[in-house]
């Protein structure tokens, strides 16, 4: 069963208060501390920073962002009446998932930091953010940000990037042995670091852009005169699909040093 924070209700009621730019601070557990749980991060038009701290539990600083959206010139003369302001929030369940969304609020234009258990599941959203960063999580991340850039660093698990409009970029401490995984924008560069041992089975492609690797890539015969511009291939005797796509922008796919 799901229940909604207390906390909420007291952000909730003290925004109208707040000024441009304030920003908001709370605390909230999973239901199980002791064991790994899933963070799910929903937010409208702004970015998402992740990184993680020593506690158990889950910080979240909410700035709040500035509406300037001009009012259209045929509502002259005329007031606004917007939706009920729900304040951020914050919901917990039963099977250790978290899950922050923005609601109907100021705060739903500025940026989201959060702070998180080392081993965390993330599943992250932007819609107009300008960047989703997530820092040493050890876990499976989900980073999705519809018209801004992704940058995962020091990653260890797995992890799915999709970018519409914007870099993806991801390095690896360790890799989450037989996870596929997936790194993809339409209009953006791929820029992944594997550790050098790493076994993967290869799809490379850009329609627009060019492919470089310091990897020795064993390619996939029969590939020659395919109309399908993918290139496929392995890594250290291959191993999981991994996905390396864009339509406009090279692919970087990295040694780590």
């Amino acid at each position: 069963m799901r229940r909604i924070l207390s906390t909420i209700l007291v952000l909730a009621a003290s925004m109208a208060a707040l000024p441009a730019h304030a920003q908001e601070r709370m605390t909230v557990k999973f239901n199980d501390p002791s064991r790994p749980g899933l963070l799910k991060v929903q937010w409208h038009n702004g970015s998402i920073a992740v990184k993680t701290h020593s506690g158990g539990d889950i910080t979240i600083a909410a700035k709040r962002g500035l509406n300037t959206r001009p009012e259209p010139p045929e509502a002259g003369g005329l007031h606004r009446i917007d939706s009920p302001n729900r304040g951020i929030v914050v919901e917990s369940d039963t099977n250790n998932v978290i899950t922050i969304s923005s609601g109907h609020t100021d705060f739903a234009n500025g940026n989201l930091e959060i702070e998180v258990p080392v081993k965390t599941d993330l599943k992250l959203e932007s819609h107009n953010g300008s960047l989703v960063s997530v820092d040493g999580v050890d876990g499976d991340i989900e980073a999705t940000n519809h018209n801004g850039a992704i940058n995962v660093v020091n990653a260890s698990g797995s992890v799915v990037a999709d970018s519409h409009n914007g870099r993806v970029v991801v390095s690896f401490r360790e890799i989450a042995a037989g996870k596929p995984m997936s790194f993809t924008s339409w209009n953006g560069p791929v820029d992944v670091t594997l550790p050098a041992a790493s076994k993967a089975d290869l799809k490379l492609r850009t329609d627009n852009g060019a492919i470089y690797t310091d990897f020795d890539v064993q390619m996939k015969t029969g590939q020659a005169g395919s109309a399908d511009k993918t290139i496929t291939g392995s890594i250290n005797g291959g191993g999981a699909d991994f996905d390396l796509r864009t339509h406009n922008g090279n692919i970087y796919l990295r040694k780590a040093k």
